[in-house]
C-alpha cells in the first residue's frame, strides 16, 4: 500500500475509550438501548412515528459489514468486495459494522427491544468493501450504479482524483454524498468531505459543544454526535463496542438522509440536503450567539432529523445548496477561438522572439544550482558517515504508516474495540434536538 493511501485511511473513526467485558450479566442485552445517549438527544422515538428510512438503502464505503449480527439480520443487501471478490459482507476491521448499526440497526428479541437501533431502522444496508488503493472511486461507482439512495463515506485524507470523479458521479446520480471531516483536531481540509456537492460532517460532543477531536475546514456542513456512541461488534461477548470519531457523526447524518427520503421520496438528493441544513440547530457561544453561517467549525449546526422530516420548507433548487464542481467552459476545454486580431495574440509575438532565450538562460541557471545543493549534500554525507551508518535504518526516521482499514487510526489505542461500560454513560447536558 503507498504512503498516500495509507494517509487516506487516516481519521474518521477513531474508537476511544472502551472498556472490555469478560462477564455479561444475562440482562445485559435489554441495557443496550439506555446506553445510546445520541437516539434521546435526536428525540429518536417520535422520528420514527414520521419515518424509519424504509425502502432506502445506504451504501457503506468501508471495511464490509458483519451480515449476522442480530441487530443487522435482514437488513443487509448483497453489495462489492473489492478485497477478494468472494464475499460481499466480510468485516476484517468492524468499521463498517459499527457504522452499518447506527445507521439501521433494528434490535432484536421481542419486538427488537434487545439490542441496538440506528438512526433509520428500516433503511437497507448495501456493504462495499473497500481495502485497496484504486477501490473507493470503483465502490462508489457500483453503489450508485445498484442503486444507492445514500452514500456513507466514513474515511478522511488528501486529494485523490479517482475519488472526486467518482464523487461527483455519485451526485450526477442523484445520491445524497456524506463524509467526515476527519479525527485530528484544528483545521484540516481533509477529502471527501471537502469535495463539492458533498456533505462534510464533523463531530458532536456529549455535551452539546463540538468535539474536541473533530476536524473541521472542510466545508463542514453539520455536525452530528460523535462521542462514545454504542455500536455492533461481535468481537465481544457483549456485541457491542463503544466508538468516537466523526466516523459516527457521518452515519447520523447519513442516516437523517434516509429518514428524509423516505418521507419526501419526490425530493432529489440536493434538496434533501436542503432540508438538512434548513432544519439544523445553529451551535452559539457563551453568550448564546451564533456567528455567521456556515460556520467553518459547525457548518449550518446540529443535524435534527425530526424537523427535517416533518417542517415544511421549499424544496428548494434541485442541485441543493451546496456549491457544485464546475463545468468546463468552452475556453478551458481547448477552444482557442478564431479572432486572430485578439490582444493575445499580440501579447505572444514578442513571446515567440524571446521566449527561446529566456527559457535557455533559465535552464543553465537551474543547472548550476543543482550542482551546487548537490555538493553540498555530498560534504554533508561524508561528514556524518562516521557517526550514523544507516539513518532510516536504524529507526531514528519518520515512519511509514501500517495498512489500514477505512476510517481508523494510523496507530489504534488498545482496547479500542471494548463493549459497554456496566453503568450507563451519563445523558447530555442538552435537551433532545428536536
Amino acid at each position: 500500500m503507498s504512503l498516500r493511501r495509507a494517509l487516506h485511511l487516516v481519521g474518521t473513526g477513531a474508537l476511544t475509550g472502551a472498556l472490555l467485558l469478560g462477564f455479561v450479566p444475562s440482562a445485559f442485552a435489554d441495557d443496550i438501548r439506555d446506553r445510546q445517549w445520541a437516539l434521546d438527544f435526536f428525540a429518536a422515538e417520535d422520528i420514527w412515528q414520521q419515518a424509519t428510512g424504509k425502502e432506502v438503502t445506504v451504501a457503506v464505503v468501508d471495511t464490509g459489514v458483519d451480515k449476522g449480527h442480530p441487530d443487522l439480520k435482514g437488513s443487509v443487501l448483497a453489495g462489492k468486495n473489492y478485497t477478494d471478490g468472494k464475499s460481499d459482507t466480510i468485516d476484517g476491521g468492524r468499521h463498517g459494522t459499527a457504522m452499518a448499526s447506527l445507521i439501521a440497526a433494528h434490535g432484536h428479541g421481542a419486538g427488537g427491544k434487545s439490542g441496538m437501533k440506528g438512526l433509520a431502522p428500516e433503511a437497507k444496508i448495501m456493504p462495499i468493501t473497500v481495502p485497496t488503493a484504486s477501490s473507493y472511486g470503483n465502490g462508489i461507482r457500483y453503489a450508485v450504479d445498484h442503486g444507492a439512495d445514500v452514500v456513507n463515506l466514513s474515511y478522511a485524507g488528501p486529494d485523490d482524483q479517482g475519488d472526486r470523479e467518482a464523487v461527483q458521479y455519485a451526485i450526477s446520480k442523484d445520491a445524497v454524498v456524506v463524509a467526515g471531516t476527519g479525527n485530528s483536531p484544528g483545521k484540516h481540509r481533509n477529502y471527501p468531505a471537502a469535495y463539492p456537492g458533498v456533505v462534510s460532517v464533523g463531530g458532536l460532543g456529549r455535551d452539546g459543544t463540538m468535539w474536541d477531536g473533530s476536524s473541521w475546514g472542510s466545508n463542514t456542513t453539520l455536525v452530528a454526535p460523535a462521542e462514545e456512541n454504542i455500536t455492533a461488534n461481535r468481537r465481544h461477548e457483549s456485541g457491542y463496542g463503544i466508538t468516537s470519531g466523526t466516523s459516527d457523526a457521518t452515519a447520523y447524518v447519513s442516516a437523517a438522509a434516509a429518514l428524509v427520503r423516505e418521507k419526501h421520496p419526490d425530493l432529489t438528493a440536493g434538496q434533501v440536503i436542503n432540508r438538512l441544513i434548513k432544519s439544523a440547530k445553529p451551535l452559539t457561544d457563551a453568550k448564546g450567539n451564533a456567528p455567521k453561517l456556515p460556520d467553518e467549525k459547525f457548518g449550518y449546526g446540529v443535524v435534527r432529523p425530526f424537523r427535517a422530516v416533518t417542517s415544511d420548507y421549499p424544496a428548494g433548487p434541485k442541485a441543493g445548496p451546496l456549491a457544485q464542481a464546475d463545468k468546463p467552459s468552452g475556453a478551458a476545454a481547448g477552444d482557442s477561438g478564431s479572432d486572430s486580431g485578439s490582444s493575445s495574440d499580440d501579447s505572444s509575438g514578442w513571446m515567440f522572439v524571446l521566449g527561446p532565450p529566456i527559457v535557455l538562460f533559465g535552464l543553465i541557471f537551474l543547472v548550476l544550482v543543482g550542482v551546487a545543493v548537490l555538493i553540498v549534500v555530498l560534504v554533508k554525507r561524508k561528514d556524518g558517515r562516521d557517526r550514523v551508518s544507516d539513518p532510516w535504518g536504524s529507526g531514528a526516521g519518520p515512519a511509514v504508516p501500517p495498512q489500514q482499514y477505512p476510517g481508523q487510526q494510523v496507530q489504534a489505542p488498545t482496547g479500542q474495540f471494548g463493549g459497554p461500560p456496566n453503568s450507563p454513560p451519563p445523558p447530555p447536558n442538552q435537551p433532545p434536538s428536536r
